[in-house]
């Protein structure tokens, strides 16, 4: 399962969720025309049984993100790392994690961040900052190979996370990005 390569870990659901989503996208078809596109040794390993809880290298999560993008939207590449995110989501929230979502309650959803976020990643952390009734800060620390990339992902997954709690017209904005010099990343949510 885990290669060494930096040492930065990623969930084995992160990866079941984006080659799920290629399924509901394309079928098998796509998933073979995605993973074409990767070196043989990531083929191999996501050809076998990845397990949601199990680490596997961020790079690889990575390569497979660039690739997804490429094939389902070459023209509009954060559209589709978005999009990643939101089927993440919707895949965790509704699945194993769904203890998190509270109708009514974007509130309580977002102030679990940081136990969410070692769901997800072995290194970083992640704080909550309740700014308004509807409102919310999220910071992150410390996450190795932020790339602006999966941080779209991470917008998406939030958006979505929002909206399965019933929140309305969700906006998250990212005006602060380490992969943008930032000394952390900052998710500004707000949803009606």
């Amino acid at each position: 399962m885990m290669t060494e390569e930096s040492g930065s870990r990623i969930k084995g659901g992160f990866l079941i969720s984006r080659l799920n989503m290629l399924r509901q996208q394309g079928g098998q078809g796509c998933v073979d025309e995605v993973l074409g596109r990767l070196p043989l040794a990531d083929q191999a390993l996501l050809r076998e049984m990845l397990l949601p809880v199990a680490w596997y290298p961020l790079e690889l999560n990575l390569r497979l993100d660039t690739a997804i993008a490429e094939v389902l939207s070459p023209e509009d590449e954060p559209r589709a790392f978005l999009d990643m995110g939101r089927a993440s989501a919707d895949e965790a929230l509704r699945g194993a994690q769904h203890g998190f979502v509270r109708p009514g309650d974007p509130h309580f959803l977002l102030s679990q961040a940081a136990r969410i976020y070692r769901y997800y990643y072995a290194v970083g952390s992640r704080t909550y900052e309740r700014t308004g009734e509807r409102s919310a800060v999220l910071r992150t620390f410390g996450a190795e190979n932020v790339t602006e990339a999966d941080c779209y992902t991470i917008i998406g997954w939030h958006q979505r996370a929002i909206e399965l709690c019933g929140g309305a017209d969700v906006r998250v904005s990212h005006p602060l990005c380490r992969a943008r010099g930032a000394p952390h990343c900052e998710y500004h949510c707000a949803w009606d």
